[in-house]
């Protein structure tokens, strides 16, 4: 079999943990056919309210579309978005072990007002503090229990910065994840940016990736990325550093196990896209990536699939799931093309 063969048919044996902040996406979709009256704001006439998994749960909807099996490990209120929530989870089939319901966090909610299938305005009803203790001792005695439960073949972190992801419980997972010989990968915010040593794949946007290293000028060229990306790996000892660059690729920094040296790949988009929506993308890269490392995939073949991926995702409206058979046939063309 070919690397994206092996991707297709194992990923069905995998099991991947997601810890994050979880959210529900709701949309509401309409028509505009005036301006108000009463404002100079458009007036949308509703035609069709819709929920979605969201946050780190849309990681577990990548990954479940993928083929593989998450275990999402997340914090929600005991309040109606919260109920609305197990519901869209039970109707996916998916594992709802590492949910926890507390009265003193509501559910992190975004509303989407969708006007002629245009994004007008976003409104968040969220708690982005950290846990306190007691909650944290909760999130940590699940995660355990669900890593002495199943094969846990990847552990990621899907961080949105609402306070369910601290230093404590990076250093704290980070750890039993060498216990277990089990691959940790990140897709960072800026608050806990630089708390996630020793793990496998760091995966940062290039806007989160300057800002978290503090990292202000206004010009740079792609020599000094590669230098600042190679530095940031080696101080917290990180395997892989993806950077995302829109619709530039992506960038991946590696070491040469052969001669000990650091390598920079810049790995381009094969075409160019209609971009609808960039919603969700960066939960879809990760989720292949993950995936693609759980199953022992080589970094580059994983990272050139998580390119594809990505791109793919931003042609639909909305935050949605990577379409698996869609993104083998894409990959299959662009294996083609590239003689791989």
């Amino acid at each position: 079999m070919n690397l994206l063969e092996i991707f297709d048919k194992e990923a069905k044996n995998k099991n991947i943990l997601i810890i994050g902040d979880i959210m529900l996406d709701r949309y509401i979709w309409g028509d505009v056919v005036r301006i108000s009256p009463e404002a100079p704001v458009p007036v949308v006439n509703v035609t069709k309210i819709e929920n979605r998994l969201g946050g780190s749960a849309n990681v577990a909807l990548n990954i479940q579309s993928l083929g593989a099996n998450p275990l999402l490990i997340g914090v929600i209120g005991n309040d109606t978005s919260g109920n609305e929530f197990i519901k869209l989870m039970k109707s996916q089939k998916m594992n709802a072990e590492g949910l926890i319901t507390t009265s003193d966090r509501q559910t992190i909610t975004k509303t989407r007002i969708m006007g002629n299938s245009i994004q007008m305005l976003r409104v968040d009803e969220e708690n982005n503090k950290n846990l306190p203790d007691a909650l944290r001792q909760q999130v940590l005695l699940r995660i355990t229990n669900l890593l002495e439960k199943y094969k846990i073949d990847a552990i990621i972190f899907q961080d949105y910065d609402k306070g369910v992801i601290d230093a404590l419980l990076i250093k704290h997972i980070v750890q039993l994840a060498k216990t277990y010989n089990i691959p940790v990968c990140v897709d960072p915010k800026k608050r806990n940016f630089n708390n996630y040593n020793d793990v496998t794949l760091f995966k940062p946007n290039l806007k989160e990736f300057r800002e978290g290293i503090n990292w202000n000028d206004e010009i740079f060229n792609m020599n000094t990325l590669f230098d600042k990306i190679h530095q940031f790996r080696e101080e917290k000892n990180i395997k892989y550093v993806m950077v995302t660059l829109g619709d530039k690729g992506l960038i991946l920094a590696k070491t040469n196990t052969s001669n000990n040296l650091y390598s920079t790949i810049n790995i381009t988009p094969p075409k160019v896209r209609q971009v609808r929506d960039v919603s969700g993308a960066g939960d879809t890269v990760i989720s292949v990536s993950t995936l693609g490392l759980a199953i022992g995939l080589d970094i580059e073949f994983v990272s050139e699939l998580s390119n594809l991926a990505g791109g793919i995702v931003c042609e639909y409206v909305g935050v949605v799931p990577i379409n698996k058979k869609q993104l083998i046939e894409e990959a299959k063309i662009y294996l083609k093309n590239n003689d791989k």
